[in-house]
């Protein structure tokens, strides 16, 4: 059976603080390395008032030193704000103090609106533009020393510490098979191009010291519960938080409602952006996630879920955990 892993963006339901969002992670991941999670990720978001992982590398740490087994990372850094080194020095300390955990998975888009990115690297000239050779800097600080070498990531260098691409669209998938590396796509909310920038991954992958072979993980939404009413509940949080971006009115992760007040135009880009998702009671989930595993051959899922209560949140990875045992007993 392939793994399953975790994408939490550290939602902070309406009502509450960073503080209560990011206790809830920490548990969520106690729970979540219970239940045989591969991987805990969280998310570079800026700006927003509904998610806390905004200082991704800094919760990234506060969970692994609650954990033991389970690897976190990011999911990702969005490295156009920053510096290469600043990344390199941070997630060379992480790696550090929690050796063979971490990984580092990059992102090419700010995470934010314009002007926010502004306040946070100041100068935007080219900085997507020059999101390959970021990478190839970034690996360079990881790797060994060599001999003349200037500038060191301290701690980092010869850490190694894996690096994945993230990303939504086709040049994600064209830079992640010619650099060699693991490859996520953002299915969870830009599905259109999923099977296209799989196909393109899988065609052009080169191996390299990292990896000999494509190895390609897949976002999904999953919203888990005893009932498939229950679960469809669950899920009008993230489609309000959807139609509240759309709207431009970003706020708190909104409570489940019954009934969503949406145009059919707001109604059908929300549909269209969330169609990589499963919703249902177990048996729904089971089957959901079979057919996304035959449609893309993943390596890897990574399940996420915006879900307003804390106690239903655990219980929709419980059940998420349970349907991926099921399905690979049939297998």
């Amino acid at each position: 059976m392939i793994p399953f892993s975790l994408l939490d963006l550290s939602p902070i339901p309406l009502g509450s603080t960073a503080a209560d969002a990011f206790a809830h992670s920490l548990d969520l991941a106690q729970h979540a390395e219970r239940w045989g999670y591969l991987r805990y990720w969280l998310a570079e978001h800026h700006n927003m008032t509904g998610i806390a992982s905004a200082a991704t590398s800094v919760v990234i740490g506060h969970i692994a030193a609650g954990t033991k087994t389970i690897r976190v990372g990011s999911g990702g850094i969005m490295l156009p704000n920053h510096a290469p080194l600043v990344i390199a020095e941070q997630f060379g300390t992480l790696a550090s103090l929690f050796p063979g955990r971490i990984d580092l998975g990059l992102g090419r888009a700010p995470g934010t609106d314009q002007t926010t990115a502004r306040a946070l690297r100041r100068d935007l000239q080219g900085s997507a533009d020059s999101f390959p050779d970021d990478v190839a800097e970034l690996q360079r600080f990881f790797a060994d020393p060599v001999e003349g070498q200037r500038v060191r990531a301290v701690p980092g260098a010869g850490l190694h510490v894996p690096i994945w691409l993230l990303g939504s669209s086709l040049f994600s998938a064209q830079l992640a098979a010619a650099f060699g590396l693991p490859f996520a796509f953002a299915s969870h909310f830009a599905p259109d191009y999923l099977l296209t920038a799989l196909d393109v991954y899988r065609s052009q992958f080169r191996p390299s010291a990292t990896l000999q072979k494509p190895y390609a993980a897949v976002g999904v939404n999953v919203f888990a519960a005893d009932t498939t009413e229950e679960a469809r509940f669950l899920f009008t949080s993230l489609e309000q938080q959807f139609v509240n971006l759309r709207r431009g009115t970003p706020g708190q992760l909104p409570p489940p409602v019954e009934s969503i007040d949406w145009t059919p135009a707001e109604r059908a880009g929300v549909e269209r952006s969330l169609a990589c998702s499963v919703v249902g009671n177990r048996a729904d989930v089971e089957a959901g996630l079979r057919s996304v595993i035959e449609q893309t051959q993943a390596d890897e899922l990574i399940v996420t879920a915006q879900i307003f209560d804390h106690k239903a949140r655990l219980r929709s990875f419980e059940i998420t955990a349970e349907a991926r045992d099921a399905i690979g007993a049939a297998a």
